[in-house]
């Protein structure tokens, strides 16, 4: 583990190639507004609503550095998975990253971390801890060969198994 943790933008801003993300969660930031508001029946336009996320990953992609996500869900979804889900396209895919659903039955073989994580060209992996309701607690950074090759490891075998976004329809 590194003692310094650098922020997401200067890890994503320092790549070069390629930025993987293995979600495993069924709840994250549950008091998120733009959340709430589609909770609430309210449409929800992810570029307007996340400026800053999409404005990055157009960069990112824009310097050449492929960017992919996979998202291991129960099923059926649980609120906040449909709510990432119903703006997935619109949101990620449209800024440009690749990505992935894997129903979490279809995991049960795979050897996977205990947390999420990016990991960033292959060399560094940035872990995120949350509480059990999915409330975000902090993230460290670990550059050791071994658990960056866990990472990638885990990350490339979800993802062969998973189900690209627009193929994908949750149960």
């Amino acid at each position: 583990m590194s003692p310094e943790v650098p922020s997401f933008n200067d890890l994503l801003a320092e790549c070069d190639e390629s930025a993987v993300h293995l979600e495993m969660r069924d709840s994250y930031t549950p008091f998120d507004p733009v959340f709430l508001d589609w909770r609430a029946g309210r449409r929800i336009d992810g570029p307007e609503r996340y400026p800053e996320w999409f404005d990055l990953v157009r960069t990112t992609i824009a310097r050449g550095v492929q960017m992919r996500r996979i998202r291991i869900v129960s099923e059926p979804l649980a609120d906040f998975i449909r709510f990432e889900y119903d703006v997935t396209k619109g949101l990620n895919v449209a800024a440009g990253e690749q990505v992935r659903w894997l129903p979490r039955r279809q995991a049960s073989d795979l050897a996977l971390p205990g947390n999420d994580f990016w990991v960033f060209d292959g060399r560094i992996a940035r872990f995120g801890y949350f509480t059990g309701d999915g409330d975000f607690v902090d993230h460290d950074v670990w550059e050791d060969p071994d658990v960056v090759k866990l990472c990638t490891s885990a990350f490339e075998a979800a993802w062969e198994r998973g189900i690209d976004h627009d193929d994908y329809r949750p149960a």
